[in-house]
């Protein structure tokens, strides 16, 4: 039986926001710049803030092969839809649902992590799952740090955002 010793502190909590992205590629590291952001706030005791970089599917599968006891799962990535509307720095919800179904199972800086790992974990482990987005100007080819400035400007407008999904 396991002790608990190997399981991360997120495990047992009832409230999980991974910030998803690589801050090495621009406007892809907006989830961690808005992890590092809650950080300073401040978060309640039930929340866990995670900066899950290009590895949510690492986090994620453990929940939906485990006995995870969080409750809701919040997701901040970065997209890119600007052909359905989207300008740089808008920040918005996108239903689960919604999320592409092409190449489910891989994290790229233009989809959600694992939509189908978010399914399971909505549908079957009745985990309250949120996905948090925010319309990128641009991501380099190339190792180029830092946030475009409409990016940057969203951190603070997702902080707030995020913080009406634990009250």
């Amino acid at each position: 039986m396991d002790d608990g010793k190997d399981v991360p502190e997120w495990f047992g909590k009832p409230i999980l926001i991974m910030g998803c992205g690589n801050p090495l590629l621009g406007d892809d590291g907006f989830g961690p710049a808005v992890v590092e952001a809650l950080r300073e706030r401040g978060v309640p005791a039930n929340v866990y803030i995670l900066n899950a970089g290009s590895s949510a599917r690492e986090i994620l599968f453990p929940m939906v092969v485990g006995d995870t006891r969080v409750e809701r799962l919040i997701i901040v990535d970065a997209v890119d839809l600007r052909n359905r509307g989207r300008v740089p720095g808008e920040v918005f919800e996108m239903p689960v649902d919604d999320l592409p179904l092409v190449k489910v199972d891989d994290f790229s800086m233009h989809q959600i992590p694992s939509s189908n790992l978010l399914r399971d974990l909505r549908d079957h482990h009745k985990v309250k799952v949120i996905v948090l987005a925010c319309q990128i100007g641009s991501i380099p080819d190339y190792v180029a740090p830092g946030l475009s400035e409409p990016v940057r400007n969203a951190v603070e407008r997702m902080c707030d955002m995020v913080s009406g999904y634990w009250r």
